[in-house]
């Protein structure tokens, strides 16, 4: 069984993005980031919406640029970043799931002894990248098909980083794909790395810490590095959604 609870809630497929968002324990999550890094909201898009999503892909205007990942040594497959305007689901997403977000993320800075707080309205954030000259949009794309992966890695690209950041997987495990689970890991310090593999099915969407989270020790608060990735995939194709909260230089 997964330590992380599925906090979806019973909706319907036409249940607007703003309802089911309202509808999780968020409370609930932002337990579970604090105590884990990560958290699972369950259904959060239907599978005609993951489908709509993936049929983006192959329309090169969308987008702004396409990394194939070996030729960077971050392992096999692709993504592709969108340009703005966003598309109308995946700037909606983005920005309505922020307002959740940003309490955790200043709470967390808080404990870390970080001075950086982050406004209520994702546009307010948005503005304070593009002022420090982050202006290039990060929600993307990722494609991988057999023996693709992603190696371990941050997703930070400039100045300004909002520490949590969302994926949605697009493609039906064991249907549409086998293996490619997602994958966090934590280095607390003086200590081994320990892995977490979170298991999603369509349309689950896992939030997780991008860089630090903090940590509660017998000394006090401390931080623990985080980084994500995906496991080989074995057969087929998988499609995700990364929803990154702050802008590229």
């Amino acid at each position: 069984m997964s330590v992380f609870t599925d906090v979806a809630a019973t909706r319907t497929p036409a249940a607007s993005l703003s309802a089911r968002l309202n509808s999780y324990d968020w409370q609930q999550t932002a337990h579970e980031l604090a105590t884990r890094g990560a958290s699972i909201l369950g259904g959060l898009l239907s599978e005609q919406e993951c489908a709509a999503l993936v049929s983006l892909y192959d329309e090169a205007e969308l987008y702004r640029s396409k990394v194939i990942m070996a030729r960077h040594g971050f392992g096999q497959g692709e993504y592709q970043y969108f340009r703005y305007p966003l598309p109308h689901l995946v700037s909606e997403l983005r920005t309505q799931a922020y307002p959740y977000l940003a309490p955790v993320a200043n709470q967390w800075n808080a404990a870390m002894n970080q001075d950086i707080r982050y406004p209520e309205a994702h546009e307010d954030f948005i503005a304070r990248c593009h002022s420090a000259g982050q202006t290039r949009p990060t929600p993307l794309i990722l494609k991988y098909q057999a023996d693709d992966y992603n190696c371990l890695h941050q997703d930070l690209y400039g100045e300004h980083v909002f520490p949590l950041q969302l994926a949605v997987l697009l493609s039906k495990p064991g249907e549409d794909f086998s293996g490619g689970e997602f994958i966090l890991t934590e280095q607390r310090p003086r200590m081994q790395s320990r892995a977490e593999v979170i298991p999603l099915r369509q349309g689950d969407a896992v939030i997780f810490a991008v860089h630090h989270r903090p940590a509660q020790g017998v000394r006090g608060v401390y931080r623990v590095t985080m980084r994500h990735g995906v496991s080989r995939v074995r057969s087929g194709k998988r499609y995700a959604l990364g929803m990154i909260f702050h802008d590229a230089t």
